[in-house]
């Protein structure tokens, strides 16, 4: 038990230290960690956790690495988990903070922010590509032959885009009704 605590604390530790981008950047190198690495979690479970932690207060990271954390070794595993996650983002912040406020007028530095920017996108598009895979197929690779489709959760993801795009509708009541259409096509 206090192996896979250690672990779970340096596992943490490391997406924190990595995190470049925050939030939905963070999806695919805590997958990598829990779930491809550690096998804590299938990634149905996974999908799962990343699904809760959006819906609850505070950092998505954050949120998911306490969520792992009580799921692999209780309330201990949670608070290092989340220790780990944090602890090197808040050392990091302090010397990229002393950093970039010397060296704020460079050239190079922008450069650099401009390439971190981009490969953000890039995480982010991964992030949400693998969701959309999990909620439409399954998977996280899509079956050619179709008999995975689930049409249910494409037709609440198009209705919520809409409602979203054309409507400015608050995300909160879009999430309750969309657990709402849940509740009532998947009983």
């Amino acid at each position: 038990m206090i192996k896979t605590i250690i672990v779970l604390f340096i596992s943490f530790l490391k997406i924190g230290l990595f995190s470049i981008g925050g939030g939905y950047a963070t999806i695919p190198l805590i997958q990598e960690q829990v779930v491809d690495f550690h096998h804590w979690l299938t990634l149905q479970e996974f999908t799962d956790i990343i699904t809760i932690s959006q819906m609850t207060p505070g950092p998505l990271a954050v949120n998911t690495s306490t969520f792992v954390g009580i799921r692999i070794a209780g309330i201990l595993g949670a608070m290092l988990a989340t220790l780990g996650c944090i602890l090197s983002g808040f050392i990091l912040s302090i010397l990229l903070y002393k950093f970039f406020n010397k060296y704020k007028d460079t050239d190079s530095i922008f450069n650099i922010l401009k390439g971190l920017r981009s490969s953000s996108v890039g995480l982010i598009a991964s992030s949400a590509s693998t969701i959309l895979l999990i909620a439409f197929f399954g998977s996280s690779s899509i079956n050619v032959s179709g008999a995975n489709l689930n049409i249910t959760a494409i037709a609440i993801f198009i209705v919520s885009l809409f409602i979203l795009r054309k409507f400015k509708m608050n995300p909160i009541f879009v999430m309750v009704l969309t657990g709402i259409a849940g509740m009532i096509f998947y009983l």
